[in-house]
């Protein structure tokens, strides 16, 4: 049986919520003010019915909106969509008893994300499909556009489903296809493949070689491991320009990038010496070598050599001293962080609690935390201030557009 259900507002996952005696009720794809009719199941709206529509509700602009489970929020209109991202910020850090300034979400074009995961099915009728999983399901909805992505990505959709194919070989494979727009062309590694008999054969590499090769990609790989590469893919971080290992981590979207590099960069001017911790392959590095010498670290070895290799591309810059070093289980200690009076630190999701700790007994005058997680930046945030430090300020950041993800760069000062 239908309910009518008011919308109070919009959860963390991006989904609307409606108060009832029986509890929450989450509604996918509505707004807050609006009235809707929809079947309730264990706190879930189904079959969803727009009774009054909110005056901030728009027209989504992708042709698989409300079926594709990638952008939940792309009904929402720009203003009150990037306060709600901002919003989610102030209570991340509210959960921890933190008051800042949060300055607005800064926001990113359309069509400008450089690297999509792509999942390839083949159909019943034996068509190989690219797209992205439906909304709360494993099913597969195909996607022709993507209004998110660069179009260059999506103009190589038809090709890569032709590359796909050939890692379709055993039945419980279910590839992802990773693919990066750089410098040098269209770069693709390739996970999910049914390894425990045997992996892909030669013959099924050989036809994968063969598409990658018709499609023009400057590279395909394997979990990591290079089929083949006809060029060198490469992208620019600052001045460098630093060669991308199969599978590495890159920034989704280079503005978003940049907006990230340009506050940490200016937080630190006037520092003697700056410590880059989780640095990757050197996002934040190179820009920050135009300011004082660098000392990077991060558990990726191939990261470290991408680093190093991108050195000599670049002139301007300040030395860069580079470590490949697991700062989860061995974190950097004041000892070796000594001279260092700026640390920027930029961990994956989990956050870094042991390497936060060491950062707090540091000298350091700032400190700049990027997170991809409110949640976990304001517990190491909550770290830093009890050991002395300001946290100045907050930029969220709207790398995913309209997904319910947010990105923030924080600044801290003793």
């Amino acid at each position: 049986m239908s309910q009518l259900l008011e919308i109070s507002r919009v959860g963390g996952q991006g989904d609307g919520i409606a108060q009832t005696p029986a509890g929450p009720v989450f509604v996918p794809l509505s707004l807050p003010g609006e009235t809707v009719r929809a079947e309730v199941r264990d706190g879930r709206a189904e079959s969803v019915e727009i009774v009054t529509a909110s005056p901030d509700r728009i027209m989504p602009v992708s042709p698989h909106y409300g079926d594709c489970g990638g952008c939940s929020l792309q009904h929402w209109a720009t203003g009150p969509y990037l306060e709600w991202k901002r919003e989610q910020v102030r209570l991340a850090l509210g959960r921890e008893g933190i008051e800042t300034e949060i300055e607005a979400t800064v926001a990113v074009p359309m069509a400008s994300r450089r690297r999509v995961a792509l999942h390839a099915r083949r159909t019943p009728e034996g068509r190989v499909i690219l797209g992205f999983k439906a909304r709360k399901s494993w099913r597969l909805v195909e996607v022709s556009e993507c209004p998110v992505a660069d179009p260059r990505l999506v103009a190589a959709f038809p090709a890569l489903a032709k590359v796909a194919a050939a890692f379709l070989e055993h039945p419980k494979s279910a590839p992802t296809l990773h693919a990066t727009w750089t410098l040098d062309g269209l770069d693709v590694d390739v996970t999910g493949v049914e390894r425990k008999s045997g992996g892909l054969s030669r013959d099924r590499q050989m036809q994968a070689i063969r598409a990658a090769n018709e499609a023009g990609l400057a590279r395909l790989s394997l979990a990591g491991e290079t089929l083949i590469m006809e060029r060198q893919p490469r992208v620019m971080f600052g001045k460098a320009t630093v060669p991308l290992q199969p599978g590495g981590f890159l920034q989704a979207v280079p503005e978003a990038e940049l907006a990230m590099t340009s506050r940490a960069v200016a937080a630190v001017k006037g520092a003697k010496k700056i410590a880059d911790l989780f640095c990757g392959s050197g996002a934040f590095t190179f820009p920050l070598a135009t300011v004082a010498p660098v000392l990077a670290a991060d558990a990726s070895q191939a990261g470290i050599c991408a680093l190093k290799a991108g050195v000599g591309t670049a002139s301007g810059l300040r030395q860069i001293t580079a470590e490949a070093r697991d700062l989860f289980r061995r974190p950097l200690s004041p000892f070796d962080l000594k001279g260092c009076d700026a640390i920027v630190f930029d961990p994956p999701r989990a956050g870094a609690v042991d390497q936060t700790a060491q950062i707090a007994g540091t000298k350091a005058a700032v400190v700049v935390g990027v997170s991809c997680n409110p949640a976990t930046f304001a517990r190491d945030a909550r770290m830093l201030i009890d050991a002395g430090f300001r946290l100045e300020t907050v930029t969220p950041i709207d790398q995913f557009l309209w997904s319910a993800h947010v990105e923030l760069v924080g600044v801290f000062r003793r």
